[in-house]
C-alpha cells in the first residue's frame, strides 16, 4: 500500500467536509479500502455519520474502530464523547471522558467541557457551571473562554427556569393542601 496516496485520500476527505459531502464519501471509501483500520477516516466516517445522517449507533462504531486501531488519536475522543451524549449512553461517556484524561496530549479544557455538558444533559446544572468554571482555568484561547461563558450563560438561564418551576409546583401544593384542610 502507498502511504502517501492513503493520506491524500484521507486529506481531501479532511478538506472536503463538510461542504462536498459527495467527494468526502469518495475518499473515505477510497482510505477505508487501501487501509481499513485508519483511525483517521474513521474517525471522520464517524462524524459524517453523526453530524449528517444522525445515525449516532454507526458513528459509533467508527469511533470505536478508529481507538482500536490507534489509542491515542486524540481527535478521536471529544467527537466520540459527544455522539455518546447525544445518544443518552451517558454512563459511556462518562467512562470515555474518565479515560480519556488519562491519554497524553489530549485537551483538559475540551474534556471538562464535554464533562460539564454531559452534567447539562443529566440536568445537574449546579455542576456543570461548576465544571465549567474549571474548564477555564484549562483552555489557552480567548475564543474558547468566550465559548464557556457562553455556555454558562446558557445553563444559568435553565437553571433559573428550574427554580422557577419548582417553586411553582410548591406553591401549587400548598394551595392544594390549604383547599383539602377546608
Amino acid at each position: 500500500m502507498d502511504t502517501n496516496l492513503l493520506n491524500n485520500y484521507v486529506l481531501k476527505a479532511i478538506d472536503a467536509y463538510p461542504y462536498e459531502l459527495e467527494e468526502t464519501v469518495e475518499n473515505l471509501n477510497y482510505a477505508l479500502s487501501y487501509e481499513s483500520n485508519n483511525a483517521y477516516a474513521l474517525c471522520l466516517m464517524g462524524r459524517l455519520q453523526a453530524e449528517q445522517f444522525e445515525d449516532y449507533e454507526k458513528a459509533k462504531y467508527y469511533f470505536a474502530e478508529a481507538l482500536a486501531s490507534k489509542m491515542d488519536c486524540i481527535k478521536v475522543y471529544p467527537m466520540y464523547i459527544m455522539v455518546l451524549i447525544w445518544n443518552h449512553d451517558f454512563d459511556e461517556a462518562q467512562k470515555l471522558i474518565d479515560f480519556a484524561q488519562t491519554v497524553k496530549a489530549v485537551g483538559k479544557g475540551e474534556l471538562l467541557v464535554l464533562q460539564a455538558q454531559l452534567f447539562e444533559y443529566q440536568e445537574a446544572y449546579k455542576k456543570a457551571l461548576k465544571t465549567f468554571k474549571k474548564a477555564k482555568l484549562f483552555v489557552y484561547n480567548k475564543g474558547y473562554t468566550s465559548f464557556i461563558d457562553s455556555e454558562m450563560n446558557r445553563v444559568k438561564n435553565k437553571l433559573k427556569l428550574k427554580k422557577k418551576k419548582s417553586s411553582k409546583s410548591k406553591n401549587k401544593k400548598k394551595r392544594k393542601q390549604k383547599k383539602n384542610k377546608i
